[in-house]
C-alpha cells in the first residue's frame, strides 16, 4: 500500500521531534562532563577560549566563573616586536610584517632589493 504525502510529512515531523529530543539528551551529557572537567582542572574561560571571548549563543546562559586565586592562573606572555628580518645598515630594522618603513622603500627606489636588505 502506498503512502500519502501527508502520512510521510507526519512521519517526517515526528522523526524530527524525536532527534530533537535525543540531541537535547546528548548535550545534556555533554554538558554535565565538560562541567565537571572545568570544576576538576579549575579552568577559567580565558583559559577554555582565549582572551577574546565571544558572547553565548541565543537561548544559552554563560557558565559562571569558578573561584580561583589570581596567583595561579595562567597567563600568555605579551607579544614581542617580532625578529628583525631587514635591516638598513643605519641600524633601522624591519620585521616584514605589516607595511613597509620609509627607509625600506626608500632604499628599493634607490636600487636595491629586499634581498640586499635581508639580515644575515
Amino acid at each position: 500500500m502506498a503512502k500519502s504525502l501527508k502520512q510521510v510529512l507526519s512521519q517526517i515531523e515526528k522523526l524530527q521531534k524525536e532527534a530533537e529530543a535525543l540531541r537535547a539528551k546528548e548535550i545534556s551529557g555533554v554538558v554535565a562532563r565538560i562541567r565537571e572537567a572545568i570544576d576538576h582542572y579549575g579552568l577559567t574561560p580565558e583559559e577554555l577560549f582565549g582572551a577574546t571571548l565571544q558572547r553565548p549563543r541565543a537561548g544559552r546562559k554563560a557558565a559562571a566563573k569558578p573561584a580561583r586565586a589570581a596567583t595561579t592562573a595562567k597567563r600568555k606572555a605579551p607579544r614581542g616586536a617580532g625578529t628583525p628580518k631587514y635591516h638598513d645598515g643605519a641600524g633601522r630594522t624591519w620585521t616584514g610584517v605589516g607595511k613597509r618603513p620609509t627607509w625600506f622603500k626608500d632604499a628599493l627606489a634607490a636600487g636595491k632589493t629586499a634581498e640586499d636588505l635581508l639580515i644575515g
